[in-house]
């Protein structure tokens, strides 16, 4: 285990940063990407601005292999579409970049000098018929009709999916991903999901697949003889259709004896499951992780990845086979790529201590680890689990509560590029991994590239953002906390850090910038009373706004949990329980 105290902004950060930056925006926009019954779509006009809250109207299957893991390998067609398009304003998946960054980094409107409550606030509410818990995403200059428009997805736990005019706020486009005679899911009395279970995880976006650009989700949705479903559907960006022959019923089976197996096979129930962690869309794939209602019954932890211009299952992974548990939510945060690998975090379960000469689980079992995996066939490469993994595990103390960020290219005072990954989950540390080298498991020791123990007052229940060569992270019952990186070491000690503390369940942060000038850290808080917080990214000390210092005017109620702003073309749109609310200029 290593730790180091270090100083703070390495001022060569910036270059690295952009340079960084570049790689993952193509990857993000260039790479090849890629529902049973239809769902209902009705085309809309009309305005929802203004303050207030309200309401509107293929099987797969997998093989394993103990310590690796693999699935099932389908076809790849020819993209649907040569025609590239890419817009630095657009937001197209959790995060806005697959290392799970949060930055924006073509803000060119807001600035510190104009957020405050006098210039600064709430300008439109998004209505939508249920709770929002996918962050809302976000293209710039989509042609509907032979107009273009600006456009904000929002997506409800009702399983509807609306498409708002970001300028003029007017609905453009509805439709429901439920099929006949079906309803959203019931929540199975867990109150991590309620009233309903729909639409939860993030979808992801590709501008260029389709005629217009596809929209792909996840819905779940309860049939009248009380089955369940989850179905992956295709939208296209201009009018809500369904692409591709969608949408297609998810599944899956793999070879195990842990819990809920039958004669050696563990086949996915779709009652016993949530599309949580955001979509994660490469390399041709949309990848998706599973977990529980409220981590009960006999599940498992499961990975799937599904051909983005077939929307048929590619490769499904059980990472808990033999044992149980290993669920991947990670507060909703999606899955990272550096564009060759996939990583995730997966919660309590079954870690198999007996290892391998390769230092891999005998038994296949990676619950509550931090897990490498190729694209494709998804197979597991590397991982870490800390020392005391089982008895966290047995205590719902889980790794896998908040996500993997990748950082940017990192050098140590001796020269050497390093390729780190962070993440934290519910014991207050921050375990800064080595991609290759990810540690993997001793019982006496953390081998891993550094980790920070009391830098953080509470638990992760989310993802931290990166801007300029700093961290920042947002515990529960604890300040949002900048965390200079020098010589590829994060600092153990915050540069600066929030006025306030977060409650339950902490802050997941965002970052707006023009470039390398006007940086803000933009964070939501829960409650009763939500909130929208806007930090001078230089100094958290400095609250730049918040929307409860006008009084009502910027309020919309309660707030909601795991909730990360998105920020595109001057405006900030926060996930409420019956919508989306949007600020910006007054």
């Amino acid at each position: 285990m290593r730790r180091r105290q270090t100083g703070l902004v390495n001022p060569s950060a910036w270059s690295r940063v952009r340079a960084w930056l570049a790689m993952v925006f193509v990857t993000a926009c260039f790479v090849s990407c890629g529902g049973g019954s239809g769902g209902s779509s009705t085309v809309a006009s009309g305005s929802a601005s203004g303050s207030g809250s309200g309401t509107t109207g293929g099987t797969g299957s997998g093989s394993g292999s103990t310590g690796t893991g693999s699935g099932s390998t389908g076809t790849t067609p020819t993209p649907s579409t040569t025609t590239t398009i890419a817009f630095a304003t657009d937001v197209l998946m959790h995060h806005n970049d697959l290392g799970r960054t949060g930055q924006m980094l073509a803000e060119t409107t807001l600035t510190p000098a104009n957020v405050n409550a006098t210039t600064f606030g709430k300008v439109a509410f998004l209505a939508a018929d249920g709770k929002v818990d996918a962050q809302p995403l976000f293209v710039t200059s989509l042609s509907i009709g032979g107009t273009s428009h600006d456009v904000v997805y929002v997506a409800s736990e009702h399983d509807s999916l609306y498409a708002y005019d970001a300028n003029t706020f007017a609905l453009l486009w509805q439709v429901s991903l439920t099929g006949s005679g079906e309803t959203a899911s019931d929540n199975f009395s867990c109150q991590d999901f309620t009233p309903e279970i729909g639409i939860t995880s993030t979808p992801v976006i590709d501008r260029n697949r389709g005629p217009n650009g596809v929209l792909y989700a996840v819905a779940m949705t309860k049939d009248a003889s009380g089955n369940y479903h989850h179905r992956l559907h295709a939208l296209d960006l201009a009018s809500g259709a369904e692409l591709f022959g969608g949408p297609t019923e998810i599944a899956a089976s793999f070879p195990g004896n842990g819990a809920g197996s039958v004669n050696g096979v563990i086949a996915f129930s779709a009652s016993m499951y949530t599309e949580r962690a955001a979509l994660t869309l490469v390399g041709g794939n949309i990848y998706m992780g599973w977990t529980s209602h409220c981590m009960s019954g006999a599940y498992t932890g499961w990975i799937m990845a599904y051909n983005a211009d077939t929307l048929q299952q590619t490769s499904a992974l059980d990472v808990t086979p033999n044992g149980s548990q290993g669920s991947f939510w990670m507060a909703g945060s999606g899955m990272s790529s550096d564009g060759t690998s996939l990583y995730a975090v997966g919660a309590n379960g079954t870690f198999g201590t007996t290892l391998n000469a390769q230092g891999f689980p005998v038994d296949g079992d990676y619950g509550d680890s931090a897990i490498k995996m190729t694209l494709g066939t998804l197979q597991i490469t590397d991982y870490f689990a800390m020392d005391n993994v089982v008895a966290e595990s047995n205590v719902d103390n889980d790794y896998g509560s908040g996500g993997v960020m990748l950082l940017p290219d990192q050098t140590t005072a001796a020269g050497v590029v390093k390729h780190l990954a962070v993440t934290a989950g519910k014991d207050n540390n921050i375990y800064i991994l080595d991609r290759d080298s990810m540690g993997k498991f001793s019982p006496t020791a953390n081998n891993i590239w550094q980790e920070l123990v009391g830098t953080l007052a509470g638990g992760i229940w989310g993802s931290p953002a990166y801007y300029g060569g700093v961290v920042y992270y947002g515990g529960w019952n604890d300040s949002l906390k900048a965390l200079p990186i020098t010589g590829a070491y994060l600092a153990t000690t915050a540069a600066s850090k929030s006025a306030i503390t977060f409650a339950y369940p902490g802050a997941t942060p965002a970052v707006s910038a023009n470039g390398s000038s006007n940086a803000i850290v933009w964070a939501a808080e829960n409650g009763t009373v939500g909130a929208l917080h806007a930090y001078n990214a230089s100094n958290l000390a400095n609250e730049l706004y918040n929307s409860n210092q006008a009084g009502t005017r910027d309020q919309w109620g309660a707030g909601n949990k795991f909730i990360t702003p998105m920020i595109a073309r001057g405006k900030v749109y926060v996930g409420a329980t019956n919508g989306v609310v949007v600020f910006g200029l007054l």
